[in-house]
C-alpha cells in the first residue's frame, strides 16, 4: 500500500495532525547524576530525550519542546523531566502548581516542507536547540507502549529570599505520570541537532552530546494516561535541588542566570 494512502490524513491545516520530532542523543553518565535530585537514580543508559511539537492544549496550538534524560525511581524505568519550554503562558502557572510538571515559556518554531524537516527553539533571545534534517518518509511500525515520567511538586515556605533551614510548606514529592501510546506513523530522519550555549536552557553545557542516536517524526495515538503522587524525597537532601530557573528543573541561583 502506498504512502499516500496510509499516512495521516485529515483536513488542511489541522493541527491534530502535525507529528511530534523526536531526537535521542547520548550524553556523559556523570552529567545526568549532576542534575538528579537524591532518590531518582540514572537510567541504564545515559540518553536525553528531546520532543519538539505542536498539539492543541486544549483547542489552540502550542509549540514546545519537552527535554528528559533517563533515570529511574523506585525500580522502574522512566525519564526525568528537565522541562516543558512552551509559547502558552495560560498553561504554564497551574501545570506546576497542581503536578509540579515543570513549564516554562519558550519560542518554537517547527514545520516540515516536503521531506525537509526544521526546528528551533528560543528562551530569553537565546536560540538553545536547532534541527535540521530529511524524512525518509517510509512508516516505521511501532507495538503499543507505555513511558513513565518523573516530575517534582514541591513548595518552599513562605517568605522574603528564606533562609534553607526554613523548610518547606509541601516538601518535595516525585509525581508520576504514565502514559500509553499506540503509533499511527513514524518516519526516520536523518539530520543533525546542533545545541547553543544559553545560561536559560543550558544543554550544551549541561548535557553536551557526544553521539546523535536517533530522530523520528511519530504521530501519536494516545490510549492512557495517569498522574499521581508517587511517593517523597528527602527534603534536606533536596534542598540544593528546589531552586530552578524560569519554572524548569534546570539548577536556578549559583547554577542558573545572574538576577
Amino acid at each position: 500500500m502506498s504512502k499516500e494512502s496510509t499516512s495521516p490524513q485529515g483536513n488542511t491545516g489541522d493541527i491534530v495532525n502535525w507529528p511530534m520530532l523526536k531526537i535521542v542523543y547520548r550524553t556523559d553518565p556523570e552529567k545526568i547524576a549532576e542534575l538528579l535530585p537524591p532518590g531518582i537514580e540514572p537510567g541504564a543508559q545515559p540518553n536525553v530525550n528531546l520532543t519538539i511539537y505542536n498539539f492543541p492544549v486544549p483547542d489552540e496550538p502550542e509549540y514546545g519542546i519537552v527535554t528528559t534524560v533517563d533515570a529511574d525511581y523506585q525500580g522502574i524505568a522512566g525519564e526525568y523531566t528537565l522541562g516543558y519550554g512552551i509559547d502558552q503562558e495560560s498553561a504554564i502557572f497551574i501545570s506546576q502548581e497542581t503536578n509540579g510538571q515543570p513549564k516554562y515559556p519558550c519560542r518554537t518554531h517547527f514545520y516540515r516542507m516536503g521531506s525537509q524537516v526544521s526546528a528551533r527553539c528560543t528562551h530569553q533571545g537565546y536560540t538553545f536547540v536547532e534541527f535540521q534534517g530529511e524524512s525518509s518518509g517510509v512508516n516505521l511500525p511501532k507495538d503499543d507502549w507505555e513511558q513513565h515520567e518523573w516530575w517534582i511538586k514541591v513548595s518552599r515556605a513562605v517568605g522574603v529570599m528564606p533562609d534553607p533551614s526554613a523548610g518547606y510548606d509541601f516538601p518535595p514529592h516525585v509525581v508520576h505520570v504514565r502514559s500509553k501510546y499506540g503509533t499511527a506513523w513514524r518516519e526516520e530522519v536523518k539530520g543533525e541537532l546542533l545545541l547553543r550555549d544559553s545560561p536559560w536552557d543550558p544543554l550544551a553545557s549541561r548535557l553536551p552530546i557526544r553521539e546523535q542516536l536517533s530522530a523520528h517524526l511519530w504521530w501519536p495515538i494516545f490510549l492512557d494516561r495517569e498522574i499521581k503522587l508517587a511517593g517523597k524525597l528527602d527534603p534536606d537532601a533536596f534542598m540544593p535541588f528546589a531552586d530552578t530557573i524560569s519554572g524548569s528543573r534546570w539548577p536556578g541561583f549559583n547554577g542558573g542566570p545572574k538576577r
